[in-house]
Parts: C-alpha cells; sequence; structure tokens
C-alpha cells in the first residue's frame, strides 16, 4: 500500500520526551478519509500510553485520540462526508463490524478487540497506529463523526474521548429528567459529567474531597457538593443517589459511595483501569440490589448522538490551549490535576 509522511510528535521509549518526528499514513482506499488535524485533545491516556504505565506500549509512540480537523479528501466510495466538512475522531479507528458487540454498535467491546486510534494494530500497513499528534489521519469512513457546525471547534475535541466516557453510562443506565446522579472527582471526566447529566434533566451532586472545589462544581452546574472525607455530609446522602459516575483515575475505596446508592442503584467506575486493594463489602449491595460496574469510551453511533446532543444544548468542556511544543509540560502538569480540565492541543503549532 502506498503511503505518504507527516510531522508528528511522538516518543520513541518511555523515559524520553516527546519530539518532533516523521509517521506514514496510508494513501486512501476507497472508503477511506483524509483530516487535516486542527485540534487535538490530550488524555491521560496519552501519558500513560507514551510512558507505558499499562504495558504494552508500542514504540514509537504517536498518541491523541481527540481529533477534529477538516476533511482533505475523500475516498471514491465514501457517501457522508465531503472535503471541507468538519470531521472528528474518537478513540477508535476500526473494528471487526461483525460480532455481537458491533452488531449492536458497541464497537468499544468488539469481541475480537477494536482498533485504537494509536498503539492499535494497524490492518493497512500492518506495525501500530499512531494517533492524532500530527498534521493529518487517514480513517475509514464508519469511524468519522460528524462535528456541529455551531460548536466552537477547538474545544469540540476533548467530548471525543471525556464527553463519551461519561455520557455512554449516563445514557445506559437511562438518566432523564429527575435522576439523582453524582459525581465523584472533579477532573477532564468529571466535569463533563456534571455538564452532561445537567444537560439530561438529572439534579446533580459532586463527590470531592477538596473544599475549594465546591464553587468550581457549582459554576459547572452541579446542584450540591459533598466533601467524602465528612462523615456528617455522607450521612446525610446515604440512599440516595440512581447513578454514580466514579471519575477518580487511581487506587481507592469505593465502599463509602456505594451506601449512597438509592435501591438498585449503580456506581460505574469510568476513571481507574486496575486492582482496588480495598475488599468490596457486600451488605449494602445485597441489602438494596445495588451495583458496582464499568463502562469504557463508546461505540459511534453513541458518540455521534452525544455530539448532537452537545450540539444542540451547547455544552463544551473547559479548556486551556498549548502549542505542541508544550506537551512534556502538560503532561508533567496534568499529573498535579494543574488543568482547569482539559488541555488541548493547537495542531497549527506543529507547523513552526
Amino acid at each position: 500500500m502506498n503511503t505518504f509522511n507527516v510531522k508528528a510528535y511522538g516518543t520513541t521509549s518511555k523515559d524520553d520526551d516527546l519530539k518532533e518526528m516523521q509517521i506514514e499514513r496510508r494513501e486512501l482506499t476507497a472508503t477511506d478519509i483524509e483530516i487535516e488535524i486542527l485540534f487535538c485533545g490530550v488524555c491521560h491516556s496519552d501519558l500513560h500510553t507514551a510512558r507505558n504505565d499499562w504495558g504494552g506500549t508500542k514504540y514509537p509512540s504517536v498518541p491523541g485520540h481527540e481529533i477534529v480537523g477538516r476533511i482533505t479528501k475523500v475516498g471514491s466510495d465514501v457517501t457522508k462526508f465531503n472535503v471541507g466538512d468538519l470531521a472528528g475522531v474518537g478513540c477508535l479507528v476500526d473494528s471487526c463490524k461483525e460480532c455481537e458487540s458491533c452488531k449492536q454498535d458497541l464497537e468499544q467491546y468488539c469481541l475480537t478487540g477494536s482498533t485504537g486510534t494509536y498503539n492499535g494494530a494497524d490492518k493497512h500497513l500492518q506495525g501500530h497506529t499512531f494517533g492524532g499528534y500530527s498534521e493529518k489521519v487517514v480513517v475509514t469512513e464508519a469511524f468519522c463523526l460528524k462535528i456541529p457546525e455551531n460548536l466552537d471547534l477547538k474545544a469540540v475535541a476533548p467530548l471525543l474521548c471525556a464527553g463519551i466516557t461519561t455520557w455512554s453510562p449516563l445514557k445506559h443506565w437511562n438518566v432523564k429528567e429527575g435522576s439523582k446522579v453524582a459525581v465523584v472527582g472533579l477532573g477532564g471526566l468529571g466535569h463533563m459529567a456534571i455538564k452532561l447529566a445537567k444537560g439530561l434533566g438529572a439534579e446533580v451532586t459532586l463527590f470531592s474531597r477538596s473544599p475549594d472545589k465546591i464553587q468550581d462544581a457549582l459554576d459547572l452546574g452541579a446542584d450540591t457538593v459533598v466533601i467524602s472525607t465528612y462523615d456528617n455530609e455522607m450521612e446525610s446522602v446515604k440512599g440516595k443517589f440512581d447513578l454514580i459516575i466514579d471519575t477518580v483515575p487511581y487506587d481507592h475505596d469505593i465502599n463509602p459511595y456505594v451506601a449512597t446508592l438509592n435501591i438498585s442503584g449503580t456506581l460505574v467506575l469510568v476513571g481507574y483501569i486496575g486492582k482496588m486493594e480495598e475488599a468490596l463489602f457486600t451488605p449494602p449491595m445485597i441489602l438494596g440490589r445495588r451495583s458496582v460496574a464499568g463502562s469504557v469510551i463508546g461505540g459511534i453511533k453513541e458518540t455521534q448522538e452525544m455530539l448532537d446532543f452537545c450540539g444542540e444544548h451547547n455544552i463544551l468542556p473547559e479548556i486551556e490551549m498549548i502549542n505542541m511544543q508544550d506537551i512534556n509540560e502538560a503532561y508533567e502538569r496534568m499529573l498535579k490535576s494543574d488543568v482547569r480540565y482539559r488541555f488541548v492541543i493547537d495542531m497549527q503549532s506543529l507547523k513552526n
């Protein structure tokens, strides 16, 4: 297959900073779209992959799976997009399309393994996929998303991971007008969970360990903030919530939150991937038909629905723009939670 080179930012080992490099993209097949990347969000997953925190990183690694840009070429069989259209690419660029998960538009749970936007198995060029810290990306039409024209384009990018990661459980557990939703943690995921739950008409509470987050949460649309280290405040919300979205990205004790679920309520983990060291205390679950569940991103159909919903309600993340050359500093700041609430790279800076 013919290829062309593009400028990108990536790393060749877990101990090295990200730096400018050249990568190959495939020439278009009949069903492909070429996108000039205008903005790319920065996700914790980018950092974890670059530094091989989860193991299995393939180098050179070019992160970035919150991609928005403008279409520069379309393949001969493409029907849904035209040159000049805005388009987005999230965490996935392919799946088997044949398993039960894919047939239900749940490509993120593809039973043979979906293809990640970066660090996935590249079905076209062999090797592995490269993400959005680059000038251009080539993606099959089925995994491209339409961007509502009314949204501020630079702020759209984080919707493609942080947005869909919190939207999917809100929809799966049927959050609607009057639902009582709590969010654990106020970061990139948490602040989107508040905005989206509020957009769906829910009564929204933030659980936080930090009293200094109270005003931020209220400004974002939360109705109430509960400081989780204050026993009296935790006691006051026992048995209250229909759904809790837990966005905390590290090992933590979830038992205090389970007790705040309503009968048949669910706590869904979206932030932490790994072993929980604190044992799960089962009586509150058994005696209240409460559940602890997990969820990851969303399928293409659901992601498009989320984008359309955000377009209708003008819901966007809070972002801080950076240049591509500042990515290593941004990673260090992200580790300290020193961002409100999501970095977005202006990819024009890569041309400098």
